[in-house]
């Protein structure tokens, strides 16, 4: 529970900041009538709601299991990954009418270093806070703030071009350089919105577990399942931040009930050692049941 509380707050967090930079960025255009500050601009708006959808899943994602949802609300976060996903795409296309229309008609005489100052310091603001969430998604397996800290790494990197950009467009005076600069923002926040839908949506299809993920639950498998015989079957599927595990526990024919339970009970203690979020389910089967492959406990190992 304090861990989701803590989630929560980060998305809450997120919120706020995200507002807060959207106004400097919107000052920055303001000032300086730039159409690749607008399109640095539109990023963050997509943040303001991507901020409030993650905070939004999350809340739900944190209840608990119930009739309805016997599995929980964890997949409330992939779908919020994937209106985010959806919000970035449709900012890229309403960049790109922008910056054709000022393609044929550029104008920069209210450039200067003011505007540019004040979007830098948003950059700095967007680049702290997306190490923040990105860190805190990865550590929590959290889709939502994953994507948020993710999206606000693309805004680092477009606000950084434009700021080069622009000072190349106060050097040079080629005012051209600046619907060009938009309508490069613009595709490289479509292949971001892209990149966020694609990933949410494999988990939506219940796609298996990171490779890295996978090698950790074999490797808690193997070093727990002392008095059985082979593991088989074994099958992962994500939601949110949860991943379900399943495998068959193939145990001597003559082994009590007792004995085979406590066997799961260490496999699933060993597993949340090292996935906390993990849900895993163990269908116990007799020694007639062995299959040709599978896992077999680590040599040497005793309870």
């Amino acid at each position: 529970m304090v861990q989701s509380k803590s989630s929560q707050t980060l998305a809450l967090g997120s919120l706020a900041v995200a507002l807060f930079v959207l106004a400097l960025k919107i000052a920055a255009w303001q000032l300086t009538g730039a159409v690749a500050l607008y399109s640095d601009a539109m990023e963050s708006f997509v943040n303001v709601a991507g901020a409030l959808l993650a905070w939004i899943a999350i809340r739900i994602a944190d209840r608990p299991a119930d009739k309805s949802h016997p599995f929980g609300h964890h997949k409330a976060e992939n779908l919020s990954a994937i209106a985010e996903g959806s919000l970035i795409v449709l900012a890229a296309v309403l960049i790109l009418q922008e910056a054709g229309g000022a393609i044929f008609s550029p104008d920069l005489e209210r450039l200067g270093p003011l505007g540019l100052a004040v979007n830098a310091v948003a950059m700095v603001i967007n680049l702290v806070w997306a190490r923040v969430l990105i860190t805190a998604g990865t550590r929590r397996r959290s889709p939502a703030l994953s994507a948020n800290g993710r999206h606000l790494m693309t805004d680092v990197w477009t606000s950084a071009g434009v700021l080069v950009g622009l000072v190349l467009v106060l050097l040079t005076g080629w005012a051209l350089l600046d619907p060009l600069i938009a309508l490069l923002v613009a595709v490289n926040i479509l292949y971001e919105g892209w990149k966020v839908i694609f990933s949410s949506a494999g988990d939506l299809m219940d796609s298996a577990a990171h490779d890295s993920d996978h090698q950790v639950i074999e490797n808690a498998v193997r070093s727990s399942c002392h008095g059985a015989l082979q593991v088989h079957d074994l099958r992962t599927r994500r939601a949110g931040k949860v991943l379900f595990i399943e495998f068959h526990l193939v145990v001597a024919t003559e082994m009590t009930v007792g004995a085979a339970h406590e066997i799961c009970d260490a496999i699933e203690a060993e597993i949340a050692v090292h996935l906390p979020e993990a849900r895993t389910t163990i269908h116990v089967e007799p020694d007639d049941m062995l299959e040709t492959s599978g896992l077999a406990p680590e040599l040497g190992n005793g309870r």
